[in-house]
């Protein structure tokens, strides 16, 4: 249950990025009661996403290089001598083909945020002209 828990949570954190470029993110469905049609507060979208971000960067890129470079897993366990090199050639390039888009996920989606931020201010700026 851990693991398709985790799966549907990462699913869902995934998609709510696509809020930041979709029109939905910028304005409330219309189907949605009491909101729909309303403008979706700016720091409603970019607080949470800019933790996220935060998040995500510590978690898949500082703390897994520190403890690669320190020949540690994350719980603090010594790595094997030869990892990953251990699982030979083709492997060990699946194995960082595979955990690049984790590395990544959080500064794309700061990038993502401030792009998000950005236009949103410069309409918000417009709209009081």
């Amino acid at each position: 249950m851990y693991i398709l828990s985790l799966s549907v949570v990462s699913e869902l954190l995934a998609f709510a990025a696509i809020g930041l470029i979709a029109r939905w993110g910028e304005v409330f469905p219309r189907w949605i009661p009491g909101l729909g049609g309303s403008r979706v507060p700016t720091k409603a979208a970019v607080i949470p996403a800019a933790l996220g971000a935060t998040i995500l960067t510590l978690a898949f890129t500082v703390l897994v290089i520190v403890n690669e470079i320190q020949g540690t897993t994350i719980r603090g366990d010594d790595l094997p001598a030869d990892f990953p090199s251990e699982a030979g050639g083709w492997e060990a390039a699946w194995f960082y083909l595979c955990y690049t888009p984790l590395i990544l996920w959080g500064p794309l989606l700061a990038v993502l945020t401030v792009a998000y931020y950005k236009r949103r201010r410069g309409t918000g700026a417009q709209a009081a002209n």
